[in-house]
């Protein structure tokens, strides 16, 4: 004979509909590192009146709807340069960061997107004022958008052929 009692002080569960609300929201971004035949990395200036104005980063932006983060990266390089990649960038990081100006959680992918060609044009998106190819012993005392340590991090994977995981914009 069964002699088990329900327990009554046992928390509901939720259906998952709901408990998929009760998840932290992350906003998803994704970044394209792109080297001259110098190791020199291309950076964009972000122009007055865009947040991070006056600061200096890669190409990229957030995901959209339904966007995968490798599409997102293609789309964004070629939104901000006008550049369009001959071949499939290769994934060489993330950065998990636990808030990004009071909005939550974002995570950011960042992909190597190859050798600039020679004289490559930039056609700049009205969101950034300037670029310009850097080594990273230029970007001592540059305003940055995303840290010198990440960069440094991301700069060597792309180099190297290796992955690195940021957290808060350095390296683990």
């Amino acid at each position: 004979m069964d002699t088990t009692v329900p327990a009554t002080d046992v928390p509901r569960v939720l259906p998952r509909d709901e408990w998929v609300k009760t998840l932290p929201q992350t906003i998803v971004a994704s970044c394209v590192l792109l080297l001259d035949a110098e190791d020199r990395m291309l950076l964009l200036r972000y122009a007055e009146g865009e947040p991070g104005a006056g600061l200096w980063g890669l190409p990229g932006g957030m995901l959209d709807q339904g966007e995968d983060p490798l599409g997102a990266a293609c789309r964004e390089l070629h939104e901000e340069t006008g550049i369009v990649l001959d071949r499939e960038p290769r994934f060489v990081g993330y950065d998990h960061r636990a808030d990004v100006k009071g909005t939550g959680p974002v995570i950011d992918f960042y992909f190597h997107g190859g050798r600039l060609a020679p004289g490559q044009n930039v056609r700049r998106s009205g969101e950034h004022d300037q670029d310009g190819l850097f080594a990273l012993a230029d970007l001592e005392s540059t305003p940055l958008a995303t840290p010198l340590p990440a960069l440094t991090a991301l700069h060597t994977a792309a180099l190297t052929g290796t992955v690195v995981c940021l957290r808060e914009g350095l390296p683990r």
